[in-house]
């Protein structure tokens, strides 16, 4: 699993934490497109449209966040090229990510749920997980 480290950007959630690739949309781009975008931004790494899966959705004020997963290849970590937005990235195995105490918790929480749902060889998007994401914006 890829990671980000935060940065110390006043104002901003988590400094210094682990972090997933993600952010807020743009325009009218759909969820999985501001995913692609971001991974591409924060990663350089174009990944193929349609394979992303939603498995986590929470609805806030702000509007919806959704958390996505895409299985690729591990090669494709010698691929990323860091854009500017953190302090570094590193590739991780998710059950260390969520036993790390430097990771953004809400997201050690839903990765903790779907490694979960995977174990028992249930839909982890069908389960009771309705926290976090890794694209944020209004609709």
């Amino acid at each position: 699993m890829l990671v980000l480290r935060r940065d110390f950007t006043p104002g901003i959630p988590w400094p210094g934490y682990l972090d997933l690739p993600g952010g807020a949309r743009e325009g009218c781009e759909t969820p999985e497109a501001c995913a692609l975008r971001e991974t591409w931004e924060e990663l350089g790494l174009s990944l193929p449209k349609g394979q992303a899966k939603v498995v986590c959705t929470r609805h806030k004020p702000g509007g919806p966040d959704w958390f996505f997963v895409l299985q690729v290849p591990e090669r494709l970590r010698h691929q990323v090229r860091f854009g500017d937005e953190g302090l570094g990235w590193t590739a991780i195995q998710p059950a260390d990510f969520v036993n790390r105490s430097d990771a953004v918790p809400h997201f050690r929480g839903i990765v903790a749920r779907y490694l979960r749902g995977k174990r028992t060889g249930r839909d982890a998007g069908t389960g009771p997980v309705r926290q976090g994401g890794t694209v944020r914006g209004t609709s």
